[in-house]
């Protein structure tokens, strides 16, 4: 597939892209269309690897982005993975050029639990 022009791009958390495929999926079914290795793959990748609702992820990564130290990217990750302790957050932040107080992390890990529950 050629791509000629981007019209607009945007940050998607996972949970939120399983939402769009199964749409896709739904779409071409009551088509009675087949559905492509790459986008069953997707799927399959999107099913496995989702660990929460697309509204929990969302509102997790606008929760997050209120914080001082927060890229959108890096919320974005954290909405995908769901670290679990401190050194798995520092996995996220490994390639910043600045480092996370264990306040800091903590806090970050306090919105990543409510947000699981």
């Amino acid at each position: 597939m050629i791509v000629k022009e981007v019209i607009s791009e945007e940050l998607l958390t996972l949970p939120e892209v399983k939402v769009m495929l199964h749409e896709i999926v739904e779409d071409r079914s009551s088509r009675n269309e087949e559905l492509g290795y790459e986008l069953r793959k997707a799927i399959n990748h999107t099913d496995m690897f989702a660990k929460t609702s697309a509204e929990k992820s969302r509102e997790l990564v606008n929760k997050l982005l209120e914080l001082e130290k927060m890229k959108p990217e890096i919320a974005i990750r954290i909405a995908d993975v769901i670290p679990q302790s401190r050194d798995e957050l520092r996995t996220l932040y490994a390639k910043e050029r600045y480092t996370l107080t264990e306040e800091e992390l903590d806090n970050i890990l306090n919105f990543v639990t409510k947000a699981i529950e």
